[in-house]
């Protein structure tokens, strides 16, 4: 499959890795796994930094292996997940960043293009969780509002 914006291939004839199984080194149970995820959640972390804290502290490779759901799965049923999904919000940052590039350095055309894929990538995502009901329906990408949303 080819990149979302240049015209570059993958690796070929890569292969799929075996069938993934829970670990049987692992000391941790799905419900001590659950607890962990709902604790780091409870502290303000994201459901990438909690599988790579996971992952660093307690050698857990994979929540979904554990548990059988998700961080995100958990976080849903714990109702602990925020109102903007995680890829969206760090896309956001990005153009915030962008943004403050592009008004120190006005003829930066490289910026320009960059901005305009990256929003494209976020009115992409908006368009996706509005259909799987993650964002609601009314929600929309406003570049002028976007700064309150990181900070």
């Amino acid at each position: 499959m080819a990149r979302m914006h240049s015209h570059a291939r993958g690796q070929s004839r890569s292969t799929k890795p075996s069938a993934p199984t829970k670990p049987t080194w692992l000391a941790q149970s799905a419900k001590e796994t659950e607890l962990l995820v709902v604790k780091y959640a409870k502290d303000g972390k994201s459901p990438s930094q909690i599988g790579l804290h996971l992952r660093d502290e307690y050698g857990i490779p994979s929540v979904k292996l554990v548990t059988g759901k998700s961080v995100a799965q958990i976080l849903k049923e714990k109702t602990l997940q925020t109102e903007i999904p995680e890829d969206v919000m760090a896309l956001v940052t990005k153009v915030v960043k962008i943004k403050k590039h592009q008004d120190e350095n006005k003829k930066d055309m490289t910026a320009i293009r960059g901005l305009r894929l990256t929003e494209s990538k976020i009115n992409r995502l908006v368009k996706y969780y509005k259909t799987t009901g993650r964002l609601p329906a009314d929600w929309s990408y406003d570049p002028d509002r976007i700064k309150l949303y990181v900070e």
